[in-house]
């Protein structure tokens, strides 16, 4: 399978398998089909409160012997409530045995914004007046305390998750491990053209999330546009033979961005491995690149006195407020 080497000597695969919204009862199984179909890359996170049972599922794969530890590359990310630099081990420690790893592959920092402590278990604390409750923690301390993981033999590559280049850059002016992976939103609704070229040309690799245009994320509203109903793409994938998906998929294959699509369905997840076997031609990828519908499909939204805000816009940290 496809890979790409990332800073610290370690194979990064292409293509992986993405278990957010991936319901408690079904996780399980559709991890065990995915690495029964060949898949060698599990992208977590502890916000997706999931990883218990892939953890169960991932010793039950090792006791049968379907694969090895050391074949598969695993990423968890850390969530917002725990970016305190004395937190930070915590919270890996504690994904780690729900996982039942004694490492992980990578580990990100799943967003630049720092949320107040309330509670191990209170993933959105709130203030008194029920607003979000944030805390004055520089990204660049919980980087450096993320850098102490890879030191502790607790994660092998620590990267970032949802940054901007410039933070991006505040990380790396002041690294001492550089980060091995930035995991953003990309379709071709949002092609990141800029930000995967920037963050490339500092030795970074990119995975893509939500790259069929997540369709079941809970804020998705009825006007909003569907990628894979997109005229430009099915066009395509009727030319390849292909499905739409697959086509979404090859695209960020031929940028040398990782893909992490979720399915729970074998056929949709034999379908989604099946993207190394074609190449889209320089016109189509350019048609792609050049699609007129501009889309941030995971960027939640609530109406405050009449008007539409970004959730967590008000943040000094807040990425998407800068053009890449």
């Amino acid at each position: 399978m496809a890979s790409l080497k990332l800073c610290n000597g370690a194979r990064f695969p292409l293509i992986g398998f993405g278990t957010w919204k991936s319901q408690p009862g079904v996780v399980g199984s559709a991890v065990r089909m995915a690495i029964d179909n060949g898949c060698r890359h599990l992208d977590c996170a502890s916000i997706y409160q999931n990883e218990k049972e892939i953890g169960v599922a991932l010793k039950d794969i090792f006791a049968q012997g379907r694969v090895q530890r050391q074949q598969l590359f695993i990423t968890s990310k850390l969530w917002n409530n725990m970016h305190h630099p004395n937190q930070v081990a915590s919270a890996i420690k504690k994904t780690l045995a729900d996982l039942q790893l004694e490492y992980l592959d990578l580990y990100l920092i799943h967003w630049p914004m720092a949320f107040g402590y309330q509670g191990d278990e209170v993933l959105f604390p709130s203030t008194p007046e029920g607003k979000r409750l944030y805390a004055e923690v520089d990204f660049v301390d919980t980087w450096k305390a993320m850098e102490k993981l890879v030191d502790q033999g607790l994660v092998k590559a620590i990267g970032l998750s949802n940054f901007n280049s410039k933070q991006i850059q505040r990380v790396l002016d002041n690294c001492t491990i550089k980060p091995a992976v930035l995991q953003i939103e990309s379709h071709p609704y949002l092609n990141q053209h800029q930000l995967i070229s920037f963050a490339q040309s500092k030795g970074i690799a990119v995975t893509a999330y939500s790259p069929l245009g997540s369709k079941d994320r809970p804020w998705a509203a009825s006007e909003d546009p569907e990628l894979l109903k997109d005229p430009v793409v099915n066009k395509i994938a009727e030319k390849y033979n292909k499905s739409a998906a697959q086509i979404l998929l090859r695209f960020h294959l031929q940028r040398n961005v990782a893909i992490i699509p979720k399915s729970v369905n074998e056929a949709r997840i034999k379908q989604n491995l099946e993207v190394a076997n074609f190449q889209l031609a320089e016109e189509d990828m350019n048609q792609l690149m050049a699609i007129s519908t501009k889309f941030r499909y995971c960027q939640p939204k609530m109406e405050v006195d009449g008007k539409v805000v970004f959730i967590d816009g008000e943040n000094p940290e807040y990425p998407f407020h800068e053009p890449f």
